[in-house]
């Protein structure tokens, strides 16, 4: 399209044609310095290494895992439940296992190890006499309640992470019950690890040797002292009912709307 022309004896220029090309002004570039873009089309440059977590299509068993502890959170959940979430503290959980450790189960090897040198003795006519019984830690439910039923128990380790969580949610009151001290800790593997199993719900110290007896009278009195004399308080305690921070922004954005303080919103339910 031409520029119109202007009326002769007129002052006034006439107007520019709608997208016209300026003048294009030249890039001055430093000659020491090439300029190589890159492409990161299908087959081209390699792409910049990025966190890409919130791209990845997770295992069903971590999504579930996951949105099972979300939801914990935001729901309200009864005092049985919550007092759960009460675990042991690391230093004393680190001297528990301490101990436990020093107590573990003799393992399939041991005990076969033990009972071939038991028979090879027998066969060589040699009756010794039989030790004495040996300590260890017990586990299994149906054992442990035993145990405690007949005040046999000094000391009871549940863990925080039962599914289904009725098998151990009686526990805690089952022990105030017959006054025996109990712990709750986190992660059923590492009980399971003590014993030589994957998982274990609940473990209980019988007895100690006469050198561990001040490392057990004093997990004993943090047992009493966290869990046996705050079993009242845990028992109205209501868990979950922490809002998401959408719902937070949502009603700070409310408040603000409204001529309020956003920093006065509650952030449970």
């Amino acid at each position: 399209m031409a520029n119109p022309k202007a009326k002769s004896g007129s002052g006034k220029k006439p107007a520019a044609a709608p997208y016209s090309k300026g003048k294009a002004t030249k890039k001055v570039t430093n000659p020491l310095f090439e300029a190589t873009p890159k492409s990161f089309g299908i087959g081209q440059d390699i792409r910049p290494k990025t966190d890409l977590t919130r791209f990845v299509k997770w295992p069903e068993y971590v999504r579930l895992q996951r949105q099972k502890v979300i939801l914990n959170q935001r729901l309200k959940v009864p005092p049985a439940i919550a007092q759960f979430s009460h675990t042991l503290d690391k230093n004393t959980a680190t001297n528990l296992f301490k101990l436990l450790n020093k107590y573990r189960p003799e393992s399939k090897v041991e005990k076969r190890t033990r009972l071939a040198a038991e028979a090879a003795a027998k066969a060589e006519g040699n009756t010794a006499a039989k030790d004495e019984k040996p300590v260890f830690v017990k586990y299994g439910l149906n054992h442990v309640v035993a145990l405690v039923e007949a005040k046999k128990a000094n000391l009871v380790v549940i863990a925080d992470d039962v599914d289904p969580i009725e098998l151990v949610i009686f526990l805690p009151a089952l022990c105030r019950k017959f006054g025996i001290p109990y712990v709750i800790v986190k992660g059923k593997a590492r009980l399971g690890a003590v014993v030589h199993k994957k998982t274990a719900a609940v473990l209980a110290v019988q007895d100690v040797k006469s050198e561990d007896q001040s490392s057990l009278a004093t997990l004993v009195s943090a047992a009493k002292a966290n869990y046996l004399e705050k079993y009242e308080q845990h028992r109205r305690q209501w868990g979950g009912g922490v809002r998401g921070n959408k719902s937070v922004d949502k009603l700070a954005k409310r408040a603000k709307a409204a001529g309020q303080n956003p920093a006065t919103v509650s952030t449970t339910l």
